[in-house]
């Protein structure tokens, strides 16, 4: 099911919420703590699964042990906004590794990006041989992040 929002009650979103702090945790653990037996439980998880509630689950990382604490915010305005132009822009700015986030807007700008690098320099570089290349790009303003005051992707 995609785009169609999924009824959860209480338990459902004790499991989700539990799971989006803790997600290792046993499933007679989850169910201690969210008041049901282990058999339920599981089935709930493989329920939230395939209705695609649950789409993985995978390790946090730190990005500023792995040398990537400059976070710059990129407003893009593209020359052409038609179907074709925005697939194109969409497909090539996966190729972009250093583009942790890329968000199509209604507003002053056609798309927000969140680009994560180790330096200044190294955005620049990106700024100026991927980001800028990207098809149909006519103007970009740049936001330097100075601090993550919350950065929960939960």
């Amino acid at each position: 099911m995609t785009g169609k929002e999924i009824d959860l009650d209480r338990f459902d979103r004790a499991i989700l919420r539990v799971l989006s702090a803790e997600g290792r945790i046993t499933v007679t653990e989850l169910a201690r703590r969210v008041g049901l037996s282990k058999s339920p439980t599981q089935a709930r998880l493989k329920r939230l699964e395939a209705e695609g509630v649950i789409t993985g689950y995978r390790a946090s990382l730190d990005p500023i042990k792995l040398g990537r604490d400059h976070i710059a915010f990129v407003e893009v305005k593209l020359t052409d906004t038609k179907a074709a132009a925005l697939a194109a822009f969409n497909r090539a700015v996966m190729d972009i590794p250093e583009v942790e986030q890329c968000h199509m807007i209604a507003g002053g700008f056609d798309y927000l990006l969140k680009v994560r690098t180790g330096d200044m320099a190294t955005y620049r570089q990106i700024m100026g041989e991927k980001i800028s290349a990207l098809p149909h790009v006519s103007h970009t303003s740049t936001y330097v992040a100075m601090e993550a005051v919350k950065d929960d992707m939960s």
